[in-house]
Order: C-alpha cells, then sequence, then structure tokens
C-alpha cells in the first residue's frame, strides 16, 4: 500500500480537518470523543489500511478473529457519509453511515446502523444491521 502525506491532506472521513487534527490522535490511542468521532476513525482506518485499529476498536465480545475482520483487499475508500447519530444514554449509541467503496473498477456501498457501547472511557464499535 502507498503510504500518503496525511498531515498535509484531509482526513479520509471527509471531516474537512487534516488527518493530523481528526482521526490520527484516535488512531495512536487517543480515545474517541464520541461514537460519531470512533466511526469516522474506523472509516479512515479502513481507507488507510489499518487493520490492526479496526480490530482494537472493536468491542471485545463482538470482535471477531484477527483474519476474520471482512477487510477487502484493494478496496479504494470513496467516501463517507453519516446520516444520522443518536446517543441513548452516555455509554449507548447509534450511527447510521453509507460508506462508499470501489473493488476492481466496481463500485459498492455499504449502508449500516451500527451500534457503539462505551466501556472504560473508551468508545467500542459492538455490531451493525446492514440497510437497503
Amino acid at each position: 500500500m502507498k503510504k500518503r502525506d496525511e498531515s498535509a491532506q484531509g482526513c479520509p472521513c471527509g471531516s474537512g480537518d487534516s488527518y493530523a487534527g481528526c482521526c490520527e490522535p484516535l488512531h495512536q490511542g487517543r480515545p474517541a470523543a464520541s461514537a460519531q468521532a470512533l466511526m469516522r476513525s474506523r472509516y479512515s482506518a479502513f481507507a488507510l489500511g489499518q487493520h490492526d485499529y479496526l480490530w482494537r476498536s472493536w468491542h471485545p465480545s463482538t470482535r471477531p478473529a484477527r483474519e476474520a475482520l471482512g477487510v477487502e483487499d484493494g478496496a479504494r475508500w470513496l467516501g463517507l457519509q453519516i446520516r444520522h447519530c443518536e446517543t441513548s444514554d452516555e455509554s449507548h449509541a447509534r450511527v447510521e453511515f453509507v460508506a462508499r467503496y470501489k473493488i476492481g473498477g466496481r463500485a459498492f456501498r455499504l449502508h449500516e446502523n451500527s451500534r457503539f457501547v462505551r466501556e472504560g472511557g473508551h468508545w467500542f464499535y459492538l455490531d451493525g444491521e446492514l440497510r437497503e
């Protein structure tokens, strides 16, 4: 995978901030301030091939084995749209998103309603329900 100068470019999550000011601190261990911030950082991790972060940010109770993360090698991530965020209490939230990507020239989209849980000051991806 070709390494890019993240500090000079916008964050892959589409926030409008630089990678260094957005998702990079989370990838380096800073806790996400919200479920939406964690969702954005997970999208950026997909886009940048940071599979270790995807695994660490997945809740241990639902986390697959590292080799079964479902990461598509060769995917080119094209954009993230956050459709809806709902925080039910200080430890539970849902984020509906659409992520677009291409594999071998063919376009795909992942539309999911994801559940997040906060434990020990850290948000984790719990699971998601695919949407049409």
